[in-house]
């Protein structure tokens, strides 16, 4: 009587470890997805400034066609990117442009004082400033769900389950991840 009573305290207690253990799984895997969520909608508010911003630069700088293209391509290019690797290179080209679209800007001082591109750029800083956010919170959620996917024992229910790994939105260009160097 006393073995059988043992027995189904342990098999209770693997059963509501095993319970406990898929539970964090699906809860990482729905953290994961908000915080892919949060990206897309911070990129989409990205999306929808930069047009603006290429027509006022346009107004003041007509012969810079190429750039304007560029910007114009990476921004279809990262719209119709899937999947977070997909969409983070599409977003490092976007960036790319985007700063060679602010480096003709500083050639035309006009432009720079202009009230239309200033609070275009204004805009454009607050929704990055809120991307980074959204990708800090993006890591953490990976980085938490990552760890229970491959780490002992709850990796046993995520095998029989079929959770995967999450794919971090990384960034590839060198020249963002380096620190800035600050000359006085």
């Amino acid at each position: 009587m006393i073995a059988l009573g043992i027995l189904v305290v342990v098999v209770l207690g693997a059963g509501l470890w095993f319970m406990g253990a898929y539970n964090r799984l699906v809860r990482g895997r729905n953290l994961v997805e908000e915080a892919w969520s949060g990206i897309d909608v911070q990129l989409k508010r990205r999306h929808d400034l930069i047009p603006n911003l290429v027509e006022i630069v346009k107004g003041y700088a007509t012969h810079e066609k190429q750039i304007f293209e560029d910007v114009a391509r990476m921004r279809s290019a990262s719209i119709s990117a899937s999947g977070v690797a997909e969409k983070a290179t599409a977003e490092n080209g976007l960036t790319g442009a985007l700063r060679q679209l602010f480096a003709v800007a500083e050639a035309y001082p006009d432009l720079k004082a202009n009230q239309n591109f200033l609070q275009l750029q204004e805009n454009l800083n607050t929704v990055e400033s809120e991307l980074q956010m959204a990708r800090r919170y993006y890591t953490g959620a990976v980085r938490n769900q990552n760890i229970l996917v491959e780490s002992f024992p709850s990796n046993l229910v995520a095998n029989m389950f079929a959770f995967q790994k999450a794919t971090f939105f990384e960034i590839e260009d060198a020249q963002e991840r380096a620190v800035p160097k600050v000359q006085f």
